[in-house]
């Protein structure tokens, strides 16, 4: 019988990708309009998509790689997320971060995803601003959180890694802002320009003579007789040995692991370029990145000229949405949120009105694993990031590539032997009781 793979829906994207509007205008790459013949196929150009087109080219240099997006390159999650790589237990359905498995297992497997990126960064001659080990810190707005950074402290002590604790007058010193109680600091994560990482790594393959199309999302693939695939876009399509889905949640899309993976949005904003005067008002450093002590918090950042403009990024609220569609009335109410809490956090710049406002999808399973394993014959999954797009999505599309050139590796050993995301509880309870919890976490951290 054959084997037939149809989207049932395709990619939306809700407001502007505003990592990628403040870099500018790129040349895009052209509209699959064609039929051809590859070796592998990797459908969409995220972390992972493009990380498992490095890794293919790495392990096979002579092979014909093609790289398929449904919308332009940095315009998906890579240009809506916060741009954080963590390399430590970040468990986001905890109440303070630290995971449940593995986590020695797990800061292994994300430094290798660090050192992946920061050897293209090398490689690729990406921009070192986009790209900064600068370290992140777990902001504390009250005692509870504090408390939640006191014990995330001790399991990183367990764990045999180092963080620094920082209080009120140190939080201020960084941030400008008198909000926080106090703050724990780790080093080991990577600040990015997510939308600038992924152009310069799309430009760095480009140049390896991996060909990438955008605009052409895939509706079907399908076995053909002998074992290759017949790959169909809109207006083209590609017969290829191996086809490598890096789509994330839109993996359920395509028919995978219905009804097992949970499809969430954040939402966020961002100021305009900060002048002299708001500047000064502002005080604090350059450059810093805030993940909130309880995971149901707000993350901030600010960054500067590197970067794309001295600007500040607030990101909060959550709602699971298994139709992938976002209404007006979300929208609102997430920017008038995010308004309230940027105001909070700096009076000083109170009433400033955000120039970008956008949504950016996240898959996560009840049981937070990964998809990132073999589907079929030559069918190759590296998605569902449960929230860590930018080392996951890295890490997974390395592990889908190896699988697909039967190369084994300690990456693709972790994930293949995950089991499978749990089934969710049927709709419309799945829906409404998910999103009233997630209400109510966000009113428990509603300071945070």
């Amino acid at each position: 019988m054959t084997q037939r793979y149809t989207a049932s829906r395709l990619p939306k994207q809700f407001g502007p990708a505003a990592w990628n509007a403040i870099l500018g205008q790129r040349t895009p790459n052209p509209i699959l309009e064609d039929n051809l013949t590859a070796d592998f196929v990797v459908i969409g150009a995220g972390f992972a998509g493009l990380s498992a087109a490095r890794r293919l080219r790495q392990l096979q240099p002579t092979a014909s790689i093609v790289l398929l997006d449904a919308g332009e390159i940095a315009e998906g999650g890579a240009g809506r997320n916060s741009g954080f790589m963590i390399d430590l237990p970040h468990e986001l359905t905890s109440e303070d971060y630290a995971g449940a498995g593995d986590d020695k297992t797990l800061i292994q497997l994300n430094r290798k995803a660090i050192s992946f990126a920061s050897q293209a960064v090398e490689e690729y001659c990406i921009d070192p601003n986009y790209f900064d080990p600068v370290g992140k810190v777990n902001g504390a707005a009250s005692q509870r959180a504090d408390d939640h950074n006191t014990s995330y402290q001790k399991h990183l002590a367990s764990l045999g890694e180092k963080s620094q604790r920082l209080d009120q007058q140190d939080m201020y010193d960084l941030t400008g802002s008198r909000h926080y109680l106090s703050g724990l600091y780790s080093p080991g994560t990577v600040m990015l320009q997510p939308a600038g990482y992924i152009r310069g790594l799309a430009d760095g393959l480009k140049a390896q003579d991996v060909t990438i199309y955008e605009n052409s999302p895939v509706t079907s693939f399908e076995k053909q007789p002998g074992g290759s695939y017949l790959v169909k876009t809109s207006k083209g399509s590609i017969s290829t040995g191996k086809v490598i889905l890096t789509v994330n949640g839109h993996l359920e899309s395509f028919g995978i692991e219905k009804g097992r993976l949970m499809q969430l949005f954040l939402y966020a904003v961002m100021t305009p370029e900060l002048d002299e005067d708001a500047l000064k008002k502002l005080g604090g450093k350059p450059r810093w990145g805030i993940t909130p002590s309880d995971p149901m918090g707000t993350t901030m950042r600010r960054i500067n000229t590197g970067q794309g403009g001295n600007r500040i990024v607030t990101r909060t609220c959550a709602s699971l949405k298994p139709n992938l569609d976002i209404s007006k009335s979300d929208m609102a109410r997430t920017a008038s949120t995010m308004q309230r809490k940027f105001n909070q956090r700096f009076p000083q710049l109170a009433g400033i009105k955000m120039e970008y406002h956008w949504a950016g999808h996240l898959c996560l399973s009840l049981n937070n694993v990964s998809v990132m394993r073999q589907i079929d014959d030559n069918v190759y999954a590296g998605c569902v990031q449960n929230g860590l797009g930018t080392a996951r999505g890295t890490l997974t599309g390395i592990g889908a590539a190896e699988l697909a050139c039967g190369d084994e590796s300690d990456i693709a050993a972790f994930f293949n032997q995950e089991t499978a995301p749990k089934k969710l509880p049927p709709q419309p309870f799945q829906q409404i009781g998910a999103n009233l919890v997630l209400r109510y976490k966000e009113w428990v951290a509603r300071d945070e």
